[in-house]
């Protein structure tokens, strides 16, 4: 199932895994939304709404730049109704935007914890309540929360109970979601890399310059993305995914071409339950 002509809105969306998603459906010839705060240059962050509207219209598709807080209520009612004004409704949403601060509860300030919340449980759930209405109307019609697994193993919450708790509430979203518009045909979904990804986040607050030679390339979540994309939402939702193990089960044997760094080892990623395995002959060593 092709991806042309559909419409994908996608928070987060002017660069990392949001852009990597955006800059894959373009390929096909879709119309993205990209939904985003960053209108101009960041000093620490590369890429705006425009720069990312501009490698989406390169790529083959159209592009629809809009500055979107999140967790604003009248700025997300804006930019879905100027997306279906633009491009006559609204197919895939993608709720990729995303707050982190890695501290412990002493280290973090009420308005870090607001705003991980915020951005991640609220973004996702106004972001998606705000789509429904027009994705009832598409003809398979998808939501893809970027967030891991509800796994409560205590271990995901000791470091930094403020994120865990914002991030699994996106996860939230999914199993509340998914079941609450069962009937509706919509598919409520999340994606989770297994291991770190070379994005801004990582650099800026997990790694460094040099981590990134640890990390797999965006394009391995933006193709899982895709084929998640492919499947019928009337009986392909309410999934946790892994991006390696479902792009594994769906026929993908080459994943060394995602790496950064064939020669490094990967770095695992928060949250990956040690029930959900590497596919079959799959390794997060060096490449020999």
């Amino acid at each position: 199932m092709s991806l042309a002509a559909k419409t994908l809105f996608i928070t987060g969306a002017s660069r990392g895994i949001g852009l990597a998603i955006a800059l894959r459906a373009a390929r096909e010839g879709a119309n993205v939304v990209i939904a985003a705060k960053t209108k101009v240059h960041h000093p620490k962050l590369p890429g705006t709404i425009h720069t990312a509207a501009a490698e989406v219209e390169a790529a083959g598709g159209k592009a629809l730049a809009i500055a979107c807080d999140v967790r604003s209520e009248d700025e997300v009612n804006a930019a879905v109704a100027e997306a279906v004004r633009r491009f006559g409704g609204i197919d895939i949403c993608v709720n990729n935007a995303s707050a982190i601060y890695l501290k412990g509860t002493l280290d973090t300030e009420p308005k870090r914890y607001d705003l991980m919340n915020q951005v991640n449980a609220r973004g996702t759930w106004l972001v998606s309540k705000t789509c429904i209405p027009h994705l009832r109307r598409a003809a398979n019609p998808h939501v893809l929360m970027i967030a891991p697994p509800l796994d409560m193993d205590a271990k995901w919450f000791a470091g930094h109970t403020a994120y865990t708790m914002a991030k699994f509430g996106m996860s939230m979203c999914v199993l509340g979601l998914a079941a609450e518009f069962a009937g509706d045909g919509i598919a409520f979904n999340a994606l989770w890399p297994r291991t770190a990804i070379a994005t801004s986040a990582v650099k800026n607050v997990l790694a460094g310059e040099q981590g990134l030679r640890h990390c797999r390339k965006a394009e391995i979540m933006a193709d899982a993305a895709a084929m998640v994309f492919e499947k019928p939402a009337g009986s392909f939702t309410g999934r946790f995914l892994i991006d390696d193990t479902f792009l594994g089960e769906n026929g993908v044997i080459d994943f060394d071409r995602y790496r950064v760094d064939p020669t490094q080892a990967l770095m695992p990623d928060f949250f990956v339950p040690d029930s959900m395995p590497a596919p079959k002959g799959v390794s997060l060593g060096p490449v020999a």
